[in-house]
């Protein structure tokens, strides 16, 4: 067997075993309803138990609370929303305590547990848009990612080799 099919088997069996090792972030572990923000703001969702993700479209820190809007995205399999362009709706989590808006700032991932405790208009643009609003248990701000080309540049000994 030569070196670059070790490499390329190591690899992979590298890979698989890292994957096996991702898990969903405590605070957001549990039973959820299926419901997605814009699904729960054409009917009334109130009471429901929801786990819901996005981008930070805005950080409102309020006497005794900060709340949140949220474009609704998409999750994966560890609850981390997906960045792509399909939107799930917009909603509101508020929490208890200050949260500092330039470390939840705008475009930041963020994944909210918490129950549907109503709803509220806001405007986007000229448009009034029916938010719900997420009264939260846990609001888990995902690290950034950041996107890295990586390049293979093997040593002369193993081109000597071919």
């Amino acid at each position: 067997m030569n070196l670059a099919r070790l490499f390329r088997r190591t690899g992979i069996i590298a890979t698989l075993a890292l994957a096996g090792c991702v898990s969903i972030p405590t605070p957001l572990q549990g039973q959820f309803s299926a419901l997605d923000p814009d699904a729960a703001a054409q009917r009334d969702a109130t009471g429901e138990t929801v786990r819901w993700g996005g981008t930070l479209a805005r950080t409102d820190p309020l006497a005794g609370q900060t709340c949140f809007e949220i474009v609704g995205r998409p999750l994966n399999s560890v609850t981390r929303p997906i960045a792509n362009d399909r939107a799930q709706g917009r909603f509101i989590a508020c929490r208890q305590g200050f949260y500092e808006p330039q470390v939840f700032a705008a475009g930041r991932m963020v994944t909210v547990v918490g129950h549907v405790a109503g709803y509220e208009t806001r405007p986007v643009g000229d448009y009034a848009y029916r938010e719900p609003k997420v009264a939260a248990d846990a609001i888990y701000l995902w690290p950034v990612q950041r996107e890295v080309d990586v390049y293979y540049a093997p040593s002369m000994w193993f081109w000597g080799r071919w």
